[in-house]
């Protein structure tokens, strides 16, 4: 028999890969593009905010822009799961983020409170979106550079977040404004002790200058350097687990029995966290005071 005939069985061949097979370890363009379709899911539920408070349906505005923070939530998430995070997902994100964030809770105050103070309202508006754009700007470029635990400064979801939740204990989900918390501020001269003892957060909360100052507050710690806490860390469910389960059971069930009033609680209490923090010595200044 001919030698050329003879199969070598010990030799080792390497297999070309096939045209079109995907190589090991390499992410599918499916899972690529699945943290994006939750970022264009954020910015659909932004854009619905702008229709529905153009139309005159405040509610369904304001429940649109909470539905655009949850998918913002879990986009980062998935990238990171999935081990897709890139250039083009993060500049996407702040670009829905600018829409969802800083226009849609901007035209939705504005169309709730603001207008009736004329230019002074829109002007206000206006500064909201520019401190949400300047955040998010000023996020993209530091992405790098800051403590991954910390935000520099309100995130612009959690700011749209308590706008957003004070607007919603102020309309009706029939779309228009509760007739009975536009009368309040009137009825403070005829039933002065009423008000005083009975609807205080009413009272507060009906007032159109209590939106515009909070709208006001909310876009400059948007630009501020105050350091709020970032839960992107997964180190801090992992050194806790049981406590964090039972706080999350908790919080959710607080949102089922008050959704309104309970979202309305976390945003604030986020907001005034840094704030606190800030205002409270710090470790090395209470050990050399003490």
């Amino acid at each position: 028999m001919p030698e050329k005939n003879i199969v070598d069985i010990n030799r080792v061949t390497t297999k070309e890969p096939r045209a079109g097979r995907r190589p090991e370890g390499r992410v599918s363009k499916g899972i690529y593009m699945l943290p994006n379709l939750f970022t264009s899911a954020s910015l659909f539920s932004g854009f619905y905010s702008l229709i529905a408070t153009f139309n005159g349906s405040y509610f369904y505005g304001a429940v649109a822009i909470i539905f655009a923070a949850f998918f913002d939530g879990i986009d980062g998430r998935v990238a990171r799961l999935t081990n897709t995070t890139s250039a083009f997902g993060v500049e996407y994100d702040s670009l829905a983020d600018l829409v969802s964030f800083g226009v849609a809770p901007a035209f939705l105050a504005y169309a709730v409170a603001l207008s009736s103070f004329g230019r002074v309202g829109w002007v206000i508006a206006f500064i909201y979106v520019a401190c949400a754009a300047i955040r998010l700007a000023r996020f993209n470029v530091q992405i790098n550079t800051v403590e991954k635990s910390m935000f520099n400064g309100l995130p612009s979801p959690a700011a749209a977040g308590l706008v957003t939740t004070t607007i919603l204990l102020y309309v009706t989900p029939s779309a228009g404004l509760d007739e009975d918390k536009k009368a309040l501020f009137s009825s403070v001269i005829k039933h002065p002790i009423d008000i005083i003892l009975n609807k205080p957060i009413d009272f507060i909360l009906s007032q159109h200058f209590t939106i515009l100052l909070l709208v006001l507050i909310a876009g400059l710690l948007m630009i501020s350097t105050v350091k709020y806490k970032s839960f992107k860390n997964a180190e801090m469910i992992k050194a806790k687990p049981v406590s964090f389960l039972m706080f999350s059971i908790l919080v959710m069930s607080l949102i089922v029995l008050e959704p309104v009033k309970a979202l309305f609680a976390i945003f604030l209490v986020y907001t005034a966290s840094g704030l606190v923090v800030l205002l409270l010595p710090k470790r090395g200044e209470r050990t050399a005071k003490s």
